[in-house]
Order: C-alpha cells, then structure tokens, then sequence
C-alpha cells in the first residue's frame, strides 16, 4: 500500500535561481531580497539592465542578486516572477512570450486604480492579471501569487520573519506546488493552495481591501488562514 502525499508536502526548491521582471519597484525588490537571503540566485529584471543592475548593489550585503534587462533576466531564471505595474503587462508579457515558454510565471500584479475615496479593483477582459498572463503565455506555466506581501515589510532589515500566507492559485499542480515552497522559503510564510486561476481575480482585488486597512490603521497588513 503506497503512503498518500500530505498536501503539506513541499518539493525541494533551494537550488532554483528566480527573474523577478519590474525587479526595481518596491515589491519586486522586496521579494528578491527576502529571496536572496533564503540563498536563492535572483536576477533583477528591468527596461534598462543598468537600472537593474544599479538596484542589486543598492540591495547588497553580498546576497546573490545581479541585474539585467528583462529578457535576459526572463531567460535566466528557472523561475520567473511578474511584478512590473498593470498599465504594462500585457505588453511585457507579450514581448517574452518565446523566453518564458516551459517556465513557471508567477504573476502577482494588481490591477487597481485609485481616486478620491481610495484603491478599487479594476475590471480586467480575461477576469484577472493572472489569467491574461495565462493566455498571453499558452506554453508558460502561469500561478497566481504574492499579491499581499508588504514592499514595506520585505525591505524592513528589522523585520526577520514575515507574519503572513501566501495565496496560491493556478491550474497546474506541480506548479502551484512549486510556489508554495517558493513561499515557505521566506522565514514566517507560509505558501497556501488558494484555487484555480479561474478565482484569482477576488484575489488580486482583496489588495484593494488591505490599502483600506493599511491606511484605516496606519498598518503593513497581510492574511493568515486559519485551520491548516
């Protein structure tokens, strides 16, 4: 009789190097920062390498970190995460369509506007970033995730561990898997099974809830799920 897998069971993950593609906004820097500690090889992807490369020694400490232009950082990586600003997603993606074929794409982008009476979600044609990733990148393995991750607490040195869990959504098991260990590598996260990629839109949008919060109570909110 073969033992089932727990779904708390995480793959070994530590020798993957990570694109983060927007590299040098705040949440992309935070999250290749919180990446390079845990011992991952990140490349900081960006329009200009020179910006990118100007970031990873501003991030520094001897971490694993260089910079490069977007495609190059794309090819790099074994896996690759989006966090460049809505307004230029669908164009970005498009252009990397051939580097990031084959390749784990972990879409975190939050399609909100802003006004007077504060953040809203907006309305996206495919029902989500991650799902117009998914059909921008046929051949690419699109997953949902780090949508609720302070930029603030990631760059904070005096924040060792991170009080939050990662939502992870997406279509392919083994690599919504994959994510979730990616998560669980930062000290205090947990990677959590959210759905499929059909329900990251109510995802992407709750970011609108937490700047309501975060300025209602001068805070760097997050999530926890209970139970698991």
């Amino acid at each position: 009789m073969t033992q089932q897998s727990s779904p708390h069971d995480l793959p070994d993950v530590s020798g993957l190097s990570i694109a983060v593609l927007g590299g040098t906004g705040d949440q992309g820097r935070g999250l290749a920062r919180r990446f390079a500690m845990a011992g991952h090889e990140v490349i900081l992807g960006s329009r200009s390498a020179e910006r990118a490369q100007a970031v990873a020694e501003e991030l520094g400490g001897g971490l694993p970190v260089r910079g490069a232009d977007n495609a190059a950082a794309a090819q790099a990586g074994d896996v690759v995460i989006v966090a460049v600003p809505w307004d230029g997603h669908r164009a970005l993606l498009e252009s990397l369509k051939d580097v990031l074929a084959g390749k784990i794409v972990i879409d975190c982008v939050n399609p909100l506007g802003f006004d007077k009476r504060g953040a809203y979600a907006l309305p996206v044609e495919e029902g989500s970033a991650a799902e117009q990733a998914a059909a921008v990148l046929p051949d690419s393995r699109v997953v949902a995730a780090f949508h609720h991750v302070s930029a603030v607490v990631l760059l904070d040195p005096e924040v060792a561990e991170v009080d939050l869990d990662v939502l992870v959504l997406g279509d392919d098991r083994e690599a919504t898997d994959v994510v979730r260990a990616l998560a669980s590598r930062i000290p205090g996260v947990r990677g959590i099974y959210g759905g499929r990629l059909r329900n990251a839109h109510q995802v992407e949008a709750f970011t609108a809830n937490l700047i309501s919060i975060n300025r209602r109570y001068k805070a760097h909110a997050g999530i926890r799920i209970t139970d698991v």
